[in-house]
């Protein structure tokens, strides 16, 4: 069982910045966010291969979120940048054995965290 320890979120205003952070207490061969608004599914936005560069973004994030690692304290960051109010969502860290961006490869999961954007 891995657990995943969320940090960061809040709320800023529109084009603001935010990082959320994201602990992991073991290896999993790859962590990925997702992000959810009340009445809708839950979505992934950003993965990473663990100890890779490789990545993975959605279209709706592309550009403006970063996602990255650092190897040495287990944790994957995830720094958002030109938030829009359509950003407002509960952010979940999740990792997993495949590709966890694909829901079902998600297999560990963090307790969320709010991101609020105003304009």
């Amino acid at each position: 069982q891995v657990q995943l320890t969320e940090s960061g979120g809040g709320s800023v205003q529109d084009g603001g910045s935010l990082m959320l952070s994201c602990q992991a207490s073991g290896w999993t061969y790859s962590r990925c966010w997702f992000r959810q608004v009340p009445g809708k599914e839950r979505e992934a936005i950003a993965g990473i291969y663990t100890g890779t560069t490789r990545t993975y973004y959605a279209d709706s994030v592309k550009g403006r979120f970063t996602i990255s690692e650092d190897k040495a304290k287990n944790t994957v960051s995830l720094q958002m940048n030109t938030l829009k109010s359509e950003d407002t969502a509960t952010y979940y860290c999740a990792a997993g054995g495949g590709d966890c961006w694909k829901q079902r490869n998600a297999n560990f999961w963090g307790q969320g965290t709010q991101v609020t954007v105003s304009s």
